[in-house]
């Protein structure tokens, strides 16, 4: 009888060994992976690249959010570093390194925008109300729609819309009405749309990386450009510009991205660490930069630079001018009209 019961008793306690190893592990945090089980987070290193200067509203966000967010909330598996100013290139060459893989994240215009063409709606020219019509745009299923295609076309996937803003010209000298644009050198990025817009106002478009736009002002191989004045404050260049036209002919976003075989290879609790951030830093972006807006004006005019509103007559002279890009747009792409349309009612 002890026999039986000390046999009983061994065995009672094998399983119970047993049961507690199978089951009693916990899993370690990630994915989902063989089986059921999770993987464990690996560390990865983010370098983020964008062209703005230091202080600029987009790097001042990604310094105090998203550089926090993912590092404090991933415990330590992913590190972020900034790379402002153009320090991995301007922005075709940081955008095609996301692209690659060389660079894991980055904070471009919409440089794609000749592959991905419903990403050129969100700078067709005086086409947003204000920053709320802007924001509800590219927030929203709209800016879904625009970067539909980048992931399958570019390999990147989209994080999150951020805001560049309305884009004025400042100049050497004063633009008060169209035939202040004619012989009117002015720099544009390397975009079919912004070169056609300046080609229509009247002005000669030379375009360059925003890299070279001070030495350029500077050495007077151009006359003027085109940013938000934010831009205008943060690189420098009110000290070889006079004056700005507050023509809001264009608004720029930006768009949070990441290497989309990167993003395949994070957990899933990295990812949403990740896209979090990228929301929370895009939104603190848009309110900062709208809020410059007066701050940045008053820097400006205490530096010199004169500013001229458009008069409402001004204003339709230059809307009905680069009217034959709208028409070139509608009859290369059958679903542009109704972009426009879509994006004209969310100012309502």
């Amino acid at each position: 009888m002890k026999k039986a019961l000390t046999i009983l008793s061994g065995l009672l306690l094998t399983a119970a060994i047993f049961l507690s190893g199978c089951g009693g592990q916990k899993p370690a945090s990630g994915s989902a992976g063989e089986g059921g089980g999770e993987k464990p987070a690996k560390k990865h290193i983010l370098k983020v690249a964008n062209y703005f200067a230091t202080d600029h509203p987009q790097n001042v966000a990604l310094r105090e959010k998203f550089k926090k967010i993912v590092e404090e909330k991933s415990g330590g598996t992913l590190q972020v570093q900034i790379y402002d100013n153009s320090k991995l290139g301007a922005e075709k060459e940081f955008y095609d390194g996301v692209r690659n893989g060389t660079i894991e994240l980055g904070v471009p215009g919409l440089i794609m925008q000749a592959d991905i063409a419903k990403m050129a709606a969100g700078e067709w020219p005086f086409l947003f109300k204000d920053f709320a019509h802007a924001k509800k745009v590219f927030q929203g299923p709209i800016g879904e729609e625009m970067a539909g295609e980048l992931e399958s076309k570019h390999g990147v996937h989209p994080l999150a819309w951020s805001a560049n803003g309305f884009r004025m010209f400042s100049s050497n000298r004063t633009i008060a009405g169209m035939d202040d644009f004619k012989g009117l050198r002015i720099r544009m990025p390397n975009i079919p749309n912004y070169i056609k817009l300046g080609q229509l106002l009247g002005a000669n478009v030379t375009p360059m990386p925003i890299s070279e736009v001070f030495t350029a002002l500077e050495q007077k191989v151009v006359d003027g450009q085109d940013n938000p004045i934010a831009t205008l404050k943060a690189s420098g260049w009110y000290e070889v510009q006079s004056d700005v036209l507050e023509s809001r002919h264009m608004f720029s976003p930006n768009i949070y991205i990441i290497n989309a075989k990167l993003w395949n290879q994070l957990t899933a609790d990295q990812q949403k660490i990740i896209e979090e951030a990228a929301k929370v830093s895009a939104d603190y972006e848009w309110e900062l930069l709208e809020k410059s807006y007066e701050d940045d004006k008053k820097f400006l005019l205490e530096k010199g630079i004169r500013f001229t509103e458009p008069d409402d007559a001004f204003k339709r002279e230059m809307e009905a001018a680069v009217q034959p890009l709208y028409d070139e747009i509608y009859q290369e792409h059958p679903w542009a009209r109704e972009m426009v349309e879509k994006i004209k009612a969310e100012a309502k």
